[in-house]
């Protein structure tokens, strides 16, 4: 089975730092949301963790929905920011579309609370990700850019025409998503040899060889 430390975020003592507070909150409560859902989410236990108060979170955010949407937009802004400081104006096409594979499938498993969030929030059917303003002129960033490398993979001749920038986000998603949200029950009923290291590495290959296939112009 494929194991994952699960990262501390708590502060081990009071701060004055409003932004740093703030920060820490958001850590902690990334991961507590993602183990017990927004229903079975306690601000008491955040407020435990963070060595803050339930009166400063609700200071900071309003109510627990409130933290709660703070959270999911801390995860998917995290994730659009990173993705742009791919070079991909200056990068070869192919290596660029490997790379954002790699990144994404990497990601998603050193960030598991990230996925979960995610599966959650379709619990809720997108219902507090709709609350979030700007969310979606955020997020469009991924699609603008692999907009760029298409049309620079065609221009080269290493990319097949047609490709359609939101479904190739969405295969990546789906290699990174499933390999997280699923991970549990798919490694205990289909064991997989080697080191937790060596079978991420495996699902990395995969998920990149099957994405740049899909583009390539062998596929067309």
């Amino acid at each position: 089975m494929v194991s994952r430390r699960k990262s501390g975020s708590g502060s081990s003592g009071r701060t004055n730092d409003p932004e740093r507070t703030r920060a820490n909150i958001l850590a902690v409560a990334s991961e507590h949301f993602a183990e017990h859902g927004l229903s079975g989410g306690r601000i008491d236990d955040i407020a435990t963790q963070t060595n803050t108060s339930k009166r400063m979170i609700y200071y900071y955010f309003g109510s627990k929905e409130g933290l709660y949407e703070a959270v999911l937009e801390r995860a998917y802004l995290e994730i659009r920011r990173v993705e742009l400081e791919i070079d991909i104006p200056n990068m070869d096409p192919t290596d660029a579309l490997r790379q954002i594979v790699h990144f994404t499938v990497d990601h998603q498993y050193s960030h598991p609370w990230f996925g979960r969030l995610v599966a959650i929030e379709n619990i809720h059917h997108g219902e507090y990700l709709k609350r979030i303003p700007g969310i979606r002129e955020h997020n469009a960033t991924i699609i603008q850019q692999l907009e760029t490398l298409i049309a620079k993979g065609v221009e080269q001749g290493q990319f097949r025409t047609g490709i359609d920038p939101l479904s190739l986000h969405w295969m990546i998603s789906a290699f990174a998503i499933f390999n997280v949200v699923n991970d549990y029950t798919f490694s205990y009923l289909f064991p997989t040899p080697g080191t937790p290291q060596e079978v991420q590495a495996q699902r990395r290959a995969l998920a990149t060889e099957a994405v740049l296939r899909w583009c390539s112009v062998q596929a067309a």
